[in-house]
């Protein structure tokens, strides 16, 4: 979401999937996950989708819920988007894989370039991809391995890539994220503390960091709405969810806050950067 020089672009759209009826199931959600309050999981959404359009002045597009991808709203894991080039990843788990058709679709009808991973061997979650404006991470997870990451680097040949080892079982946006052009943000945990160590060892560029007390409160979306005089914002985990984190994120001076929960669907794995995609249709404007 940014071209060389202007860190994190200027965005337009965003995409997100409606929550189908089979999350609510432990079942139809994925071996290990708890029933989830579907009222409460959909109402999340909504507001969601509502920051979004209303808030951040994004044009928001919604894709139907689809019964047979419970883990559909999830569409984070599904593109890694960068100016006018989406990457269609291939999630690690097969139930998962089928989610990409419709995201790429729609991606398509924007007028982003599509590119495949074709290789079998790749597997990559889009949500083990942190861009920081001026050069990519790629977590190494469960999820994400080693010939995803260089499929990433083949891609976007403009910005240095980097592999960062996941050393817990989230992905590495469930660990750190950008909190403004030039700040990482990062939960407190040791997973998250040695995933931005290995990041600053790696980059040529002086990011600021701030630690925060909950690891999933660094899962946020620093945007640049595409509106003229708008400063930029941070949609971050607020409502309620993690409180012992917001006064940490009032220190983010630079930035307009702008708080949203997902406490149910984060029952499902859900994080902020894996309920939506953020876009800019005219990257090089």
């Amino acid at each position: 979401m940014g071209t060389p020089g202007e860190g994190l672009g200027r965005c337009s759209h965003a995409l997100i999937r409606g929550v189908p009826e089979s999350l609510a199931s432990g079942e139809g959600a994925g071996a290990g996950f708890p029933a989830l309050d579907l009222a409460k999981a959909q109402r999340e959404h909504g507001v969601l989708g509502g920051k979004l359009r209303q808030r951040l002045g994004l044009q928001l597009l919604e894709l139907p819920p689809e019964e047979s991808l419970p883990l559909g709203p999830l569409l984070g894991d599904t593109a890694v988007i960068q100016g006018d080039t989406a990457l269609i990843t291939r999630p690690w788990s097969l139930s998962r894989r089928p989610e990409v058709d419709g995201v790429r679709k729609a991606l398509q009808d924007l007028g982003l370039r599509i590119v495949e991973m074709g290789d079998e061997n790749a597997t990559l979650d889009g949500t083990d991809v942190l861009f920081t404006g001026r050069e990519f991470f790629v977590g190494l997870s469960k999820w994400t391995n080693h010939r995803g990451a260089e499929i990433v680097a083949d891609t976007f040949r403009d910005f240095a890539v980097s592999t960062v080892p996941v050393s817990s079982s989230s992905h590495l946006r469930g660990l750190c994220g950008m909190g403004g052009p030039r700040t990482v943000v990062a939960g407190s945990s040791e997973a998250a503390q040695k995933a931005v160590r290995a990041m600053a060892v790696l980059t040529d560029h002086p990011y600021a960091s701030l630690t925060l007390p909950d690891d999933a409160a660094a899962d946020c979306l620093f945007l640049r709405p595409g509106l003229p005089g708008v400063p930029p914002f941070l949609l971050h985990r607020g409502g309620g969810d993690l409180p012992n984190s917001q006064e940490a994120l009032q220190k983010l001076s630079d930035v307009t806050l702008v708080p949203v929960s997902c406490s149910e669907l984060e029952k499902a794995g859900a994080g902020l950067s894996s309920l939506c995609l953020v876009l800019s249709t005219r990257p090089h404007s």
